[in-house]
C-alpha cells in the first residue's frame, strides 16, 4: 500500500509472499481500524526510544495538506485544484509531531480548506490529546479554529502569510494607541459572546467527546446561508485570540523560530512520502474512496 505498487507488482518483488497470499491479507486485514490502532502502536514505541528525545517531547505537533494526483475514473472525489496544476487529485492532510511521528491522516479534497480538519487529527486519538502547541501554514486557519484550539487549550500558531493586511480586534476600538488605529478592524461584539456562552460550552464539549468530529460542525456552520449566532459568537472569540495571536507573534522571535522548525519537520515527511511512492509513476489511481484511504493511511504508517 505504501510503495504504491499494488498487488500484483508487490509480488513479484517479493520472494516471501504470491499473489493470492497478498490478497488475502489485503482483504481481510485492511481495515482502517487496524491501521489506525497499528500506527497509534507504532508512534507510541518510537515516542520511547532514546533518539526520539533528541527531537523533541512529543507535546507540539504541525499540520499540512499533501497534494497527490489521481486517475480522472472511479466513484472517488478526484478534483481539479488549479494551485496544483491541471490534473486531478485529492490530498492528505497529516498532523506530525516534533519526533517525526505521523500520528494522524486525512483524505480530504483537493478543493477544500484545510483549516476544519486541524481539530480532527487532535481529538482522533492519545498522541493528539498530548500536543499543547500546534503550528499550520497559512491555509490552516479561521477565526472559528483559533477560538476552538484556545476553548480545548491548544495553543495555536499559524504561519500568517498576508500578516501586515490582518486586522486586530478590540474591545473598545476608541480607546486604541494612536501608533495601532490604522490596523483597527471593528469592534468585538462582546453581547453576542456572551449570550450564546452556554451554546459554544456545548460545541466544544461536543467536539472534546468525539460525538461529532470538529470538522463537520465547522462545515455545518459554514454552510449557513445566513450566518448562525453560534458560529458569529466562535468568530468573535477566535478574532480576540488572533489579536492577541499576532501581538505575541511580533514580539516573539522564540516563537516563530519554533514555528519554523515545527513546518520544517513537517515538510520533511512529506518528502519522505513522495519518495516512498514510486509506483504507478506516484498517482493514486484507486477508484474508490475507501482504496484511497489504505494507500493513504499505509503510506503514512510506512512513513
Amino acid at each position: 500500500e505504501g510503495l504504491n505498487l499494488g498487488l500484483s507488482k508487490m509480488a513479484e518483488a517479493t520472494s516471501t509472499h504470491d499473489y493470492f497470499q497478498l490478497s488475502r491479507l489485503s482483504r481481510w486485514h485492511m481495515e482502517s481500524d487496524a491501521i489506525n490502532q497499528a500506527l497509534a502502536m507504532v508512534i507510541e514505541a518510537q515516542a520511547r526510544l532514546p533518539m526520539a528525545q533528541f527531537w523533541g517531547g512529543g507535546v507540539t505537533a504541525s499540520s499540512d495538506g499533501q497534494f497527490f494526483p489521481a486517475a480522472r475514473q472511479g466513484e472517488a472525489m478526484n478534483l481539479i485544484n488549479a494551485k496544483y496544476g491541471s490534473e486531478p487529485g485529492l490530498k492528505a492532510y497529516t498532523h506530525v509531531s516534533d519526533q517525526f511521528g505521523p500520528f494522524a491522516t486525512q483524505n480530504i479534497p483537493a478543493t477544500v480548506s484545510e483549516a476544519p480538519y486541524i481539530l480532527d487529527g487532535l481529538l482522533m486519538n492519545e498522541a493528539g490529546r498530548k500536543i499543547s502547541e500546534q503550528y499550520a501554514d497559512t491555509g490552516g486557519f479561521t477565526d472559528q479554529v483559533f477560538a476552538v484550539t484556545a476553548l480545548l487549550s491548544y495553543r495555536f500558531i499559524p504561519r500568517i502569510r498576508d500578516l501586515p493586511s490582518t486586522r486586530l480586534y478590540l474591545f473598545d476600538p476608541a480607546n486604541a494607541p494612536n501608533e495601532v488605529r490604522g490596523l483597527i478592524g471593528s469592534k468585538i461584539r462582546e453581547g453576542v459572546i456572551v449570550q450564546n456562552w452556554p451554546g459554544v460550552l456545548r460545541a466544544v464539549a461536543t467536539m472534546a467527546t468525539g460525538v461529532l468530529p470538529p470538522s463537520q460542525l465547522l462545515k455545518k456552520f459554514a454552510a449557513y446561508p445566513r450566518q448562525h449566532e453560534l458560529a458569529v459568537a466562535l468568530r468573535e472569540i477566535g478574532r480576540i485570540e488572533r489579536t492577541l495571536f499576532i501581538i505575541e507573534w511580533l514580539l516573539d522571535a522564540d516563537m516563530q523560530r519554533r514555528a519554523q522548525v515545527g513546518l520544517n519537520k513537517g515538510e520533511a515527511h512529506h518528502a519522505l512520502k513522495n519518495a516512498l511512492r514510486i509506483g504507478r509513476q506516484g498517482e493514486i489511481r484507486d477508484r474508490t474512496t475507501e482504496g484511497q484511504h489504505y494507500r493513504m493511511a499505509g503510506l503514512n504508517l510506512l512513513a
